[in-house]
């Protein structure tokens, strides 16, 4: 395959992580915070570091992966207050 060829696939590879982020985002306040935030994380700052376009969503992909890190930390600790004497 040729240069050109792969240049002219629509979106921006940057792009891509932008919109990766924003997704694995917003799905990780709800399922496997831990493993999809901090991919969120780096994802959204890898798009901003490339020159995105979507420098707003690369933004929102990261405040919600670091929002995802939060949530399990504060549901962590809670969880274990919560358990007492048994951890």
């Amino acid at each position: 395959m040729d240069d050109t060829a792969r240049r002219d696939t629509g979106l921006r590879r940057p792009d891509g992580m932008a919109n990766a982020a924003f997704v694995l985002g917003l799905v990780g306040l709800v399922v496997l915070p831990i493993c999809l935030g901090p991919v969120a994380i780096v994802l959204g700052v890898l798009a901003l570091r490339r020159d995105t376009t979507l420098g707003g969503r690369a933004r929102l992909g990261l405040a919600l992966g670091t929002a995802d890190v939060l949530v399990f930390a504060v549901s962590l600790a809670v969880e274990r207050d919560w358990l007492g004497p048994l951890f």
